[in-house]
């Protein structure tokens, strides 16, 4: 992986870290499907924005379709279920639940899109997973419930990230691909227009109590400008150039980040579990992303019997 990669790849983890304090500022107060509905529709017109000002060129090659279906997998159920979750959980738990998207990409892959599991993916998501899982002694809630259906919310969504790397892949990547600008802004158009009718159906069953305030609708705007329009093209950009699995390791450093964010913004004391977890994290990251060696060629030395 180059320097230039890895170092958009903690980028970006530092963004979607980010998204889930917002999360969790917003939807208790708006609801689950307006948060994911702002959040998605935010981030197509920020994206929309960007894509006028650099006047990109707007052929989608014959693709807008398959990326307004991606949206739907990639971006539309994903923030609907972590929406959800964000009303349960504590933010730096489903960040914790969100670093199960690397597993779900590996199984998926060799499940479903004939990738090779090797030793050391199956051990750096392995290792993966034992670090997050440290993270969770820090702190742990009550397993209730409410809890079990958070963490569903969760995993559901990290089964589409799983399926979205490789269809983003398949659908897109083929004949020539598409500007991952134009991708990430289909696949939120795609995400909004799927959230439209949940986000009205809402409003009508349990509309909000309050609409927010100052701090509410920052917290949005952050969400839907930086944490969904600029983080979507880091995202499609490396699946682009370091593939599906290696991408979604950004997963793993997501609950590093939220750990620091709390610490820098929030005032939350540190532990010396985050050192543990994190220097795990930071090993299994190196096992999942670094280059597979080569298979020997065959030896074709021909035989000298008579």
């Amino acid at each position: 992986m180059r320097l230039t990669d890895l170092c958009r790849l903690l980028l970006l983890a530092a963004i979607w870290g980010a998204s889930f304090m917002f999360m969790r500022i917003v939807a208790p107060v708006l609801g689950s499907m307006p948060t994911a509905f702002f959040r998605a529709t935010l981030g197509a017109l920020g994206l929309l924005v960007i894509l006028l000002v650099m006047r990109v060129d707007w052929d989608f090659r014959g693709k807008l379709k398959q990326c307004l279906a991606l949206g739907v997998i990639n971006a539309g159920l994903p923030s609907a279920m972590y929406c959800l979750a964000a009303l349960v959980l504590p933010a730096g738990y489903s960040s914790i639940f969100n670093a199960m998207t690397p597993l779900m990409g590996v199984l998926i892959g060799m499940l479903f899109f004939s990738e090779a599991l090797t030793t050391s993916k199956a051990v750096g998501v392995a290792l993966g997973l034992f670090g997050v899982w440290l993270f969770t002694q820090t702190g742990p809630i009550s397993v209730d419930l409410h809890m079990l259906l958070g963490a569903a919310a969760c995993l559901v969504a990290t089964t589409c990230y799983g399926f979205a790397g490789f269809l983003t892949r398949k659908w897109i990547g083929q004949q020539g691909g598409l500007d991952n600008r134009l991708t990430a802004f289909s696949s939120l158009v795609g995400a909004s227009l799927f959230l439209t009718p949940l986000f009205i159906g809402s409003l009508v069953v349990q509309p909000p109590v309050s609409w927010g305030g100052a701090s509410e609708w920052l917290s949005l705007a952050g969400l839907g400008l930086i944490c969904t329009a600029f983080a979507y093209v880091l995202y499609f950009r490396l699946i682009s150039d370091i593939g599906p699995v290696q991408a979604s390791t950004t997963t793993f450093l997501i609950p590093v980040f939220g750990v620091l964010w709390g610490w820098l913004l929030l005032d939350e004391p540190l532990s010396w579990a985050y050192v543990y977890g994190g220097a795990a994290i930071a090993l299994a990251l190196w096992l999942v992303v670094r280059p597979s060696r080569p298979a020997p060629v065959p030896s074709t030395t021909q035989s000298t019997a008579r």
